[in-house]
């Protein structure tokens, strides 16, 4: 069979997509090639998903429908050295790499159409948040293609490349400040006088239930907020020491330091 999707790296955020658009059938598995310098994780690969495996990047790139790039940033350079991009092709290049602009994917890819990717680790489960922008190849097709391959592991958004930088220290930072805001209540369970075991599942569980509560229903934070804070209640005890110790504040500023950094990353 033609290959249609091709992935140059197999690692942990490639092989979430691979599993995900698979068990989605947006491609087969034999419609799929994987090239990875690793033989234990081509082995893994085959064996789980019934994918091609290869060493040589340049079969990846005859796919004929999308190829994404799934390595580290440090390693771009001499990837595509190893490549012939001497023809033009309607295939995507869909790009994951943290602080790699466009200009540098299309300095690269210049007779292809490129998708800048910043996807985030819930992507592991189907629940991430990707956002895409596209480069100047990229007609609302190939960006329609993006879309449907990665909204099988989670929801996309599209947004100008200016923006990347800010979604990378909202969402693809996010999971960090989430994972310790669950931990610290747990913490605090555990301080009352909990277990471990029951303070964390009511951590996670109350986190997971209030997104989900917010997704489903479209009530602002706010909102939902006053609904649970009774006059001279614990709630609203709780939140007023919150506020107390900057939480919100904290917050806030962890997305701009991210975002900051975000920026001072792509300059290197």
């Amino acid at each position: 069979m033609t290959i249609q999707f091709g992935l140059i790296g197999g690692g942990v955020m490639g092989e979430a997509l691979l599993a995900r658009i698979i068990a989605q059938q947006v491609y087969p598995a034999n419609a799929i090639l994987v090239s990875d310098p690793s033989a234990p994780r081509r082995a893994y690969l085959t064996q789980t998903y019934g994918v091609n495996v290869t060493t040589d990047n340049q079969q990846v790139m005859a796919a004929t429908k999308a190829i994404l790039l799934a390595i580290k940033p440090q390693i771009f350079a001499p990837v595509v050295a190893g490549l012939q991009l001497d023809q033009p092709s309607e295939t995507i290049v869909m790009s994951i790499l943290a602080g790699t602009p466009l200009q540098q994917l299309e300095t690269a890819f210049s007779q292809q159409p490129v998708v800048r990717v910043m996807p985030n680790t819930p992507a592991q489960v189907g629940a991430g948040m990707s956002a895409i922008a596209g480069g100047k190849l990229a007609t609302p097709a190939h960006l329609a293609t993006a879309k449907q391959i990665l909204a099988t592991v989670g929801a996309v958004v599209e947004v100008p490349e200016s923006m990347l930088d800010a979604v990378t220290g909202l969402s693809g930072s996010g999971p960090g400040y989430v994972a310790l805001i669950v931990e610290a209540m747990a913490d605090g369970g555990v301080a009352a006088g909990l277990p471990r075991p029951i303070a964390m599942q009511l951590a996670i569980q109350t986190v997971l239930g209030t997104a989900t509560l917010l997704q489903e229903t479209g009530m602002h934070p706010g909102q939902l907020k006053d609904q649970v804070t009774s006059p001279g209640g614990t709630t609203i005890a709780g939140i007023a020491h919150l506020e107390q110790q900057g939480m919100r504040s904290a917050l806030i500023e962890a997305v701009r330091t991210a975002t900051n950094r975000a920026k001072e990353l792509g300059k290197q």
